[in-house]
């Protein structure tokens, strides 16, 4: 069984292209795009195990210089086959 998450995170405005990439290098961390509004950073995390969760988020995401405060989102149920990426593209053509 695999555990999906979608976590939040509002990070210092200087520190985002250097907390993103750190976060991507998280083991569990599948994606982390850069967004608008009143987070900085979506990540989306995918972990073995409900335990792992805390390993991933607060003692990895958490703790990444420039990150201010996350918020978790945990999936019970996966509605959709589409790949996460086509999901955020929508709107945009694929060259």
């Amino acid at each position: 069984m695999t555990v999906h998450a979608v976590v939040l995170i509002a990070c210092e405005i200087d520190q985002i292209p250097e907390a993103a990439q750190a976060i991507a290098d998280i083991a569990g961390v599948s994606e982390v795009y850069s967004v608008a509004g009143e987070f900085d950073l979506v990540a989306i995390v995918r972990v073995p195990a409900h335990d792992d969760l805390a390993t991933v988020i607060p003692g990895g995401i958490a703790k990444v210089p420039g990150v201010v405060r996350t918020e978790t989102l945990i999936a019970f149920q996966v509605y959709s086959r589409h790949d996460l990426e086509r999901l955020f593209a929508i709107g945009f053509d694929e060259t």
